[in-house]
């Protein structure tokens, strides 16, 4: 074993902490040379095998229809990590025995016969290693390649399925999807991913309410004013326009990653961690979500699209150059006013955003507590209410902004300051990245950050009816100019219930 590879790792603050091995198992990537697997899936195996969880008897096997050799496929693995990631978590011994898990096969998933023989070849007899089929391919091909897995006899017993998002286009797709690919795999052998269910704030979401007295009994319409949830970039749809001129921001953000941070943030306290525990009182939440109709739609919704603007002080191209199009309905940004209607959240506005080309890239959540009924300090009649802030990216970070005295004579004056956890400053080591955690979890079989079928589709019949409503009404598309947060439009919406947008922090 390289000295590289170390599965112990040092952290000043905590001592040590251990990465736990999984058993041996064996991945196969579908659409291995496209962007998801060489920015993200492929790193994340070297950087797992690296800290000691994956064994050495482990396969992963690339498949994509680019005719490649071995040696050009571990090429292309070993220059993705050098365009992605951190040069200085780069272990070249370490990688050198990476690369002996490494295989690739040549297959159009479209065929039959041959090419399924090819991987069949490479897979070899069945063993009884845990075998993986991660589908990084677009969702339109899931059922084709079930099919094609189940034909050549190689989704035996122990194999499980990764899909990607977004699942369809719609209810009625992602039904057909899931009804697809469940006629070859169990549903407890399905797993939807969505990375951001990964993410270590996230998953610490569920800490912060049920770990701690002190936020649980205020997690609720008396307590909190209203709840905001943003995922902003930076970055155009450049490289991806046939993708998301088909898709926009709704289909794209907030079916999955905005409605799964709404869950986890607002569902009632699971009986348990066990992922039919956690998945059934999110699905509480998604049944519960206001309808937005075409009666609503135009104040409780806004959707627009960037022009050009300035990105760090570097003049960018407007959605249509980006998306390669003369003409385009299609949103880069959207902003949805809701409530859930249940006992714990009725009167609780709650606010989603998600665009491109926005002013910073960050994603967080913020929670805004009332005010103090009555200030009691001479001078301060206006006191800054108390707001709680769940950072995502880029910086990992919980603060909670309070009331405090400065210090001086002469007076007594208050002052907004953070309380700030900041996940850098905090954990001096690496920790695994969203990825990282959910590929291993694949491996466990462990379904909790994984979504379930009727969560997938109470998503999307949510969603449906806000697509309906946008198409019944005609509704107008605003414009922002790129490195706004949006368009004026989405400030409105919040200014007439009295409520603004945080400001990045």
């Amino acid at each position: 074993m390289m000295p590289e590879r170390d599965p112990q790792q040092s952290d000043e603050h905590e001592g040590s902490s251990t990465f736990v091995p999984v058993d041996p198992f064996e991945i196969v990537v579908f659409g291995a040379t496209g962007d998801l697997a060489r920015r993200k899936l492929l790193p994340s195996l070297y950087h797992r095998y690296c800290d000691g969880q994956i064994p050495d008897n482990s396969r992963i096997i690339g498949v994509s229809r680019t005719e490649l050799t071995r040696e050009a496929f571990v090429a292309l693995v070993r220059d993705a990590y050098a365009e992605f990631e951190d040069a200085e978590n780069w272990k070249p011994d370490c990688f050198e025995a990476f690369a002996e898990m490494l295989d690739y096969v040549a297959l159009d998933v479209m065929s039959d016969g041959d090419d399924w023989a090819r991987l069949d070849e490479t897979l070899g007899p069945k063993s009884d290693l845990i075998r993986i089929f991660y589908l990084a391919m677009p969702p339109k091909l899931y059922v084709r390649i079930a099919e094609g897995l189940d034909k050549a006899g190689l989704a035996h017993a122990e194999s499980r399925v990764v899909l990607e998002k977004p699942l369809g286009r719609d209810f009625a797709s992602a039904d057909a999807i899931n009804a697809g690919v469940g006629r070859v795999f169990d549903e407890n052998r399905i797993y939807r991913i969505d990375h951001y269910l990964g993410k270590e704030t996230v998953q610490n979401l569920m800490v912060l309410r049920f770990g701690n007295i002190l936020l649980e009994p205020l997690w609720n319409s008396r307590a909190i004013e209203h709840i905001e949830i943003t995922v902003a970039e930076t970055l155009g749809v450049n490289g991806r326009g046939a993708y998301y001129d088909a898709s926009g921001a709704l289909r794209d953000m907030v079916q999955n990653h905005l409605l799964q941070l709404l869950c986890l943030t607002t569902m009632e306290p699971p009986a348990s961690i066990d992922a039919d525990d956690l998945r059934t009182e999110k699905i509480k939440v998604l049944r519960a979500l206001r309808p937005v109709t075409a009666a609503n739609v135009a104040e409780t919704t806004v959707r627009a699209q960037y022009t050009k603007g300035r990105i760090d002080g570097v003049p960018v191209d407007d959605y249509l150059a980006d998306a390669d199009t003369v003409e385009s309905g299609t949103e880069s940004f959207v902003a949805i006013r809701t409530e859930i209607e249940n006992w714990r959240w009725a009167g609780v506005p709650i606010y989603m955003r998600s665009g491109k080309r926005m002013a910073t890239r960050r994603s967080e959540i913020v929670i805004q507590f009332r005010p103090v009924p009555h200030s009691i300090f001479p001078g301060e009649t206006n006191l800054d209410a108390n707001k709680l802030v769940i950072r995502l990216q880029p910086d990992e970070a919980v603060t909670l902004w309070m009331e405090i005295k400065e210090p001086g004579a002469g007076g007594l004056r208050l002052k907004t300051l953070p309380l700030n956890l900041s996940y850098a400053d905090n954990f001096a080591v690496r920790y695994p990245d969203a990825y990282e955690r959910l590929l291993m979890d694949v491996v466990r079989g462990n379904l909790s950050l994984f979504m379930r079928r009727d969560e997938v589709e109470a998503a999307w019949h949510w969603v449906d009816g806000i697509i309906d409503a946008w198409a019944e009404t005609q509704q107008r598309l605003s414009l922002y100019p790129a490195g706004e947060d949006g368009p004026d439009a989405a400030r409105f919406m919040l200014e007439q219930h009295g409520d603004h947008w945080a400001d990045a922090s």
